[in-house]
């Protein structure tokens, strides 16, 4: 019974993990949410692979510093709601610096 149970809770976070939100190889550093629609469901902004889905996008750091990285994804995306790194979100200040990139 145990054992069902254990199966069942690990396919449940699975079934989570690759349809109700991001989740791939690598982990996930940055987190964004962009106000409007992302122009697919998977690109590639200065080396660093963005997927997003219906909770947002994520992707794993690349090598530039999340200051600019920020804005070349608003370049791409347009505006943010909240931009996360490792976990720490951007304060209004830094999220209103990067959004100012936005075409």
């Amino acid at each position: 019974m145990a054992r069902q149970s254990t199966f069942s809770l690990l396919a449940f976070f699975l079934a989570f993990s690759l349809f109700g939100g991001i989740a791939f190889a690598g982990g996930v550093q940055y987190r964004a949410e962009p106000a409007a629609a992302p122009p697919a469901a998977r690109f590639i902004v200065k080396g660093v692979v963005w997927r997003c889905g219906s909770g947002g996008c994520g992707a794993s750091q690349g090598n530039s510093r999340p200051a600019v990285d920020c804005p070349a994804l608003v370049r791409k995306v347009g505006a943010l709601l909240s931009f996360t790194v490792g976990g720490r979100p951007f304060d209004s200040a830094e999220l209103g610096k990067c959004n100012a990139r936005a075409r």
